[in-house]
């Protein structure tokens, strides 16, 4: 997963909605997926990067065998799994970069440490004059307008603090600008964490990213006019294949389709245990068991395990690209799962309704209806959650763009953990949600179980929620249901074999 944003607590004040009503002596979907299940999911995705190069990124031979895996398990249970093949950029650090000050003060900086290298940067060796860009006048970053490198001299480096707008942007206006490598320093809310990001698509140019206090000490050394950097990065960017993997029920009503899904792949620095084989691993599970509650199942039920995620959210964004419109009306909402297990992490709900106005994007109509199921079912509980921002990050975002709902929980990535919030979840204040966030030692010993158990059964509740009915999610193009009773009741439907 990409970098995630999370905003304000929402107590036990709810009211809890009603949930599938079940038949006598039948468990919930909740009931029925449980982390015993989740838990081996986690720990093959853990062996599979073991045996090959540490990682499951996409591109590389990991990923394959995690998709035979899946495709295996859903072959299975009974499913007919569907692998889409599709083109990416690959993007690998081959050694890692180096970063130093050669003047005025002779520094050199540690890898993972102080800084790390942006997915798809540029290789090249720079020693280089470095030049500060000035955030905007909101403070929320710099680089993100051309006007902004007004005065740059062409072979600088540029020192660009993040926010506001992508890498991406960012960095093309720096290299139209004429610099000869990009070096980002973190937001101050972020104090000691270096920036880890991607540049979406592959660059020229060296890309690294910093702390924030590192990057206020340069930036007054740049503007003291004697700052020069040494930035040398050995990289790879080439044209790859990889997949995304699609599953669903053969039973519910096909003009109504429930989607719920996460991305498998890994960054390549580590396995991903958390980042994501908590949520694929649920979502895995979830498939497994839905079986036992197909009497309650009114509508058809699709899973989806996304590749290149880590690229920008790429296999999602192929995968609803390339849906007629027919068939992007037949989805009736999206629910994703993307890190659901962060060691110190929170019980986090995506803003369907808006509320909090941070969105990335205004969400669609009816993502209101998909955060009220999970505010109710952990009101229900006596669990608190915290409101999350949509920004943008992963791959709820590429249905979000098609105008379907979407909404899903998280547990956070490497933003620190306030005092507010560790009174609220445990933990401990101060420390990243998920210290080892796109790293190596993301493995199957960085989960907290007790909250990975906690989002699973939410997750659980959300899909037989809407499995069994979605009228109150509005949606102008979700076509109407052949059993209109079924859909509104739960009652009299009949299971296709």
């Amino acid at each position: 997963m990409r970098k995630i944003a999370i905003g304000t607590l929402i107590g036990l004040a709810a009211t809890l909605g009603a949930a599938p009503s079940a038949n006598a002596g039948t468990p919930s979907l909740a009931d029925l997926v449980q982390l015993k299940d989740i838990r081996p999911h986690q720990l093959a995705f853990q062996t599979i990067a073991n045996n090959n190069g540490g990682n499951r990124a996409s591109g590389e031979v990991g990923f394959e065998k995690s998709a035979n895996y899946v495709v295996a398990k859903l072959t299975l249970a009974g499913y007919k799994p569907t692998i889409q093949r599709f083109a990416f950029p690959f993007y690998k650090e081959v050694t890692p970069s180096v970063f130093a000050q050669t003047a005025p003060s002779p520094t050199s900086y540690i890898h993972g440490t102080d800084y790390r290298t942006l997915d798809y940067s540029g290789a090249g060796d720079v020693t280089a004059a470095a030049v500060a860009v000035d955030p905007d006048a909101a403070g929320l970053g710099s680089g993100c307008e051309a006007d902004d490198f007004a005065g740059f001299t062409a072979g600088s480096i540029a020192l660009i603090r993040r926010g506001g707008c992508t890498f991406e942007v960012k960095t093309d206006n720096a290299q139209k600008a004429g610099a000869s490598a990009v070096a980002y320093y973190q937001r101050p809310d972020v104090p000691d964490a270096p920036v880890e990001g991607t540049a979406l698509r592959p660059f020229t140019i060296p890309l690294i990213g910093f702390t924030n206090k590192l990057g206020v000490e340069l930036v007054q050394a740049a503007k003291a006019g004697d700052l020069k950097l040494h930035i040398k990065t050995d990289t790879i960017s080439e044209q790859r294949t990889t997949s995304n993997i699609v599953a669903e029920t053969a039973y519910g009503n096909p003009d109504r389709v429930v989607t719920v899904g996460a991305h498998l792949d890994s960054v390549a620095a580590g396995p991903g245990i958390n980042d994501n084989g908590s949520g694929a691993g649920t979502v895995l599970t979830i498939a497994q068991k839905i079986g036992e509650i197909r009497g309650r199942v009114n509508n058809r039920v699709r899973f989806t395990f996304w590749g290149a995620e880590e690229g920008g959210d790429l296999g999602s964004k192929y995968y609803v690209a390339n849906l007629s419109a027919e068939e992007k009306a037949k989805i009736a909402l999206y629910l994703n799962l993307d890190m659901i297990g962060s060691p110190n992490g929170v019980r986090g709900v995506l803003d369907g309704d808006d509320s909090l106005g941070t969105n990335s994007s205004k969400p669609p109509a009816g993502s209101d209806a998909i955060e009220k199921a999970f505010t109710d079912y952990y009101a229900g509980r006596k669990l608190p959650l915290k409101q999350d921002a949509f920004t943008g990050s992963s791959d709820y975002q590429s249905f979000m763009d098609a105008g379907i709902p979407a909404g899903g929980v998280r547990s956070g990535t490497d933003t620190v953990k306030t005092a507010e919030e560790a009174a609220v979840f445990g933990g401990t204040a101060g420390v990243a949600y998920d210290p080892c966030y796109h790293q190596a030692c993301d493995t199957y010993n960085n989960v907290n179980t007790t909250l990975l158990n906690e989002l699973a059964d939410g997750a659980a509740y959300a899909t037989e929620t809407f499995a069994n009915s979605v009228p109150m999610v509005k949606r102008d193009n979700v076509p109407t249901p052949t059993n209109q009773t079924a859909d509104k009741t739960g009652a009299g439907h009949t299971p296709a074999s």
